[in-house]
């Protein structure tokens, strides 16, 4: 992909993104987070469309959040000793805590940067860094902060995706609607799309999964469903809430892999009791899996169930900040709810993991078939 074009899909991306995803004000200050060694265009682009609203950009462009925004992560998880990992950033509290909005981009320089990390390194980086993601989530839900998670390009991501970098750079324009002749309005008539399932969905109780690799039911009284339609998200589309906690039973076979922190789970399977995987096993991988579930109290409690809406993904890519959006999918996530669904479950993870429902999947609601085969019956 050429300069040119990179900059003007750059240019595209922060235009939305600053005026529908997270609409920047005056006066504001916005923190842009990034790896710069794969989201220069796109930070540069950022900063320009903050700056001509008269707001502060922050770049961080080398952050210890994450391998998808620093290159130098992978040299802080093989070489920090446990202090350093339990350690929780000051700098990085700072900005979170007046921040009025940030946007986060995901565009990995190694998607397995952590394969061969002992899963015990990252379970104590997972707690030095919980009091930032709560931090910032805690000012979310007091209306004081606003937050967008960005995907972008990057060969790496390209690559574990299966496609080239043209072919990927494609993907995402599908995925944003920037395809579209009005991104804007495509993601408004979206919104209200989703907004109808939400208001058939209030008021009711009892959801019960159905089909290939599941049997599983849940409570989701006084647990609204949040309409997903490219703010905290871009690309977006889900429609989820938070289950009653001890309210989920049954059985679960994924049959997407599962990906969390660069390492890869395939066949995980869970068996629910009581609102706890009180079994858990994994074709690969089952190490990984079993230590970030016995990480903290609420690690094995479902924080999130999902219906992914958005027929622009349509391939697994295993970066779940797009497959959690496969139309025809639903997607579940270990750990940490979320308080706008109500959820009370606390824990230092949050792990989605995706199902395909597309061949015969169902969702019934207080005894009413919802959801069939990836498609809406209401």
């Amino acid at each position: 992909m050429s300069s040119s074009t990179q900059s003007s899909f750059a240019q595209q991306m922060a235009a939305i993104l600053t005026e529908y995803s997270s609409p920047v004000q005056q006066g504001e200050y916005i923190t842009i987070v990034g790896n710069e060694s794969t989201c220069a265009p796109l930070l540069a682009a950022l900063a320009e469309a903050v700056l001509k609203k008269g707001a502060y950009p922050n770049i961080q462009g080398s952050s210890f959040l994450g391998p998808d925004y620093s290159d130098y992560f992978e040299l802080y998880m093989k070489y920090a000793s446990d202090e350093m990992l339990e350690y929780t950033d000051t700098t990085m509290n700072h900005w979170i805590q007046h921040s009025d909005a940030a946007f986060f981009i995901k565009a990995s320089a190694n998607t397995k940067a952590l394969s061969s990390t002992d899963p015990a390194r990252i379970a104590k980086f997972r707690q030095g860094v919980k009091p930032i993601s709560n931090g910032y989530l805690e000012r979310y839900a007091r209306g004081e902060m606003r937050w967008t998670v960005v995907g972008w390009v990057s060969p790496a991501m390209a690559q574990t995706a299966e496609m080239s970098l043209l072919d990927y750079t494609d993907f995402i324009k599908r995925a944003c609607g920037l395809d579209q002749p009005d991104p804007v309005a495509y993601w408004q008539a979206f919104g209200a799309m989703q907004e109808k399932l939400i208001t058939w969905l209030s008021g009711k109780k009892h959801a019960e999964i159905k089909g290939p690799g599941i049997d599983l039911s849940f409570d989701f009284a006084d647990r609204p469903w949040v309409n997903c339609d490219g703010k905290l998200n871009f690309p977006d589309g889900e429609i989820f809430t938070s289950p009653v906690e001890d309210s989920v039973n049954g059985t679960v076979e994924f049959n997407y892999p599962c990906v969390y922190l660069g390492n890869e789970v395939s066949g995980v399977k869970l068996r629910f009791e009581d609102g706890v995987a009180v079994e858990a096993s994994a074709e690969r991988n089952e190490a990984f899996l079993l230590s970030q579930l016995d990480l903290d109290a609420g690690a094995r409690t479902l924080g999130e169930f999902a219906i992914g809406t958005n027929n622009g993904v349509d391939v697994m890519t295993r970066s779940i900040l797009f497959d959690e959006k496969i139309g025809g999918s639903i997607h579940m996530a270990l750990g940490q709810s979320y308080a706008e669904s109500n959820g009370q479950n606390k824990s230092a993870i949050h792990w989605d993991m995706v199902h395909s429902m597309k061949e015969g999947g169902q969702i019934i609601i207080d005894g009413e078939l919802f959801y069939d085969s990836g498609e809406f019956k209401v």
